[in-house]
């Protein structure tokens, strides 16, 4: 890897940063221009194409790209699904989590989620924001119609069922949202803090992401919550305490992701101000963001005036090159 990040421009890295938010026109030309690590499509980006024309997109993106791409979508199952929820790619949605154990257990789990990969990966997308490890046991709970739930012990069980399967088609995943949602509100919104102790954490919200971890899961997703065992001053995405707890004690070695800077739980915290930089100092290798192109210039920036160091930037592109190379880009 070194010798690969040794022939890239300061540009060039910098790019791979970023996780961008798909436009629905001019993709092509951002990539190329800002030499994009990847896009994150939604569901506007797949609902007036069939699979021939997404397929058609995706190389075509990959084609104004020096680096092969990944190309992302939230396809959770449920109330979450940006692909399936179309029915010129599936007859039906993809269930919830909860939904496709009552029907079939785990086997159930492991079909689906390996039948989601190969519709994905078929039309070039291959890395599923996937699966969802927070855990709660209150229906009435934000999280709860996305989250396995049951006890955290299944829950752990679903999440390794579900990266064993997704990996093993050679799809990419990401657990999230780190360290758990548990019972707070939605960080779309705004802000929400966590109160609860370490030790809960650790009985109950940490054992999925363990679970995900030694199953081979390539990346994890951090939540926007300030959690306050942890850091009573940041959101997670932006703590050096957090991303440091899930290097040191959890032991992962893969790409961190933060999720999208533009939701309201952070426009909140950093009054309007960029955000990027906090989030790639803090231990973030990938960041997904709509502003993308004000965050591509605020890290160049930062980098060219030693605020952040090459050794971080060279580490975070590392580490997502890494990944890309894991399920067969050529990289």
């Amino acid at each position: 890897m070194k010798e690969i990040l040794e022939k890239m421009t300061l540009e060039e890295k910098v790019g791979q940063l970023f996780l961008a938010h798909c436009p629905h026109e001019g993709a092509e030309e951002l990539v190329e221009r800002l030499h994009l690590g990847g896009l994150l499509m939604f569901a506007h980006n797949f609902e007036d194409k069939d699979p021939d024309k997404v397929r058609e997109f995706t190389q075509n993106c990959n084609k104004h790209a020096k680096i092969p791409l990944l190309i992302a979508a939230d396809e959770e199952g449920g109330t979450v699904v940006r692909i399936s929820k179309y029915p010129q790619y599936r007859s039906e949605p993809f269930k919830s989590p909860k939904d496709i154990y009552a029907k079939g257990g785990f086997d159930a789990v492991r079909e689906e989620a390996a039948e989601k990969a190969r519709l994905m990966l078929s039309m070039g997308v291959n890395y599923d924001l996937a699966p969802v490890c927070d855990y709660t046991d209150d229906e009435e709970k934000y999280i709860a119609k996305r989250s396995f739930g049951h006890t955290p012990e299944a829950c752990a069980e679903f999440i390794k069922t579900s990266v064993e399967a997704m990996t093993g088609e050679g799809l990419c995943c990401s657990l999230k949202h780190f360290p758990g949602y548990g019972g707070n509100s939605d960080t779309h919104m705004g802000m929400s803090t966590d109160v609860r102790s370490l030790s809960e954490f650790e009985q109950k919200d940490l054992l999925p992401f363990e679970a995900g971890i030694k199953a081979g899961a390539q990346s994890v997703m951090v939540a926007h919550n300030i959690v306050k065992c942890f850091d009573p001053d940041y959101p997670a995405s932006l703590s050096y305490p957090i991303h440091e707890y899930l290097r040191e004690k959890l032991g992962f070695k893969g790409v961190i992701i933060t999720d999208s800077l533009t939701m309201n739980a952070i426009r909140q915290f950093t009054n309007g101000a960029d955000p990027c930089v906090r989030a790639l100092m803090c231990g973030n290798d990938m960041i997904i963001t709509s502003l993308f192109e004000d965050g591509y210039r605020c890290i160049l920036t930062a980098v060219e005036n030693g605020a952040v160091p090459v050794e971080r930037l060279d580490d975070a592109v590392s580490k997502i090159l890494m990944m890309k190379r894991s399920i067969g880009l050529d990289i």
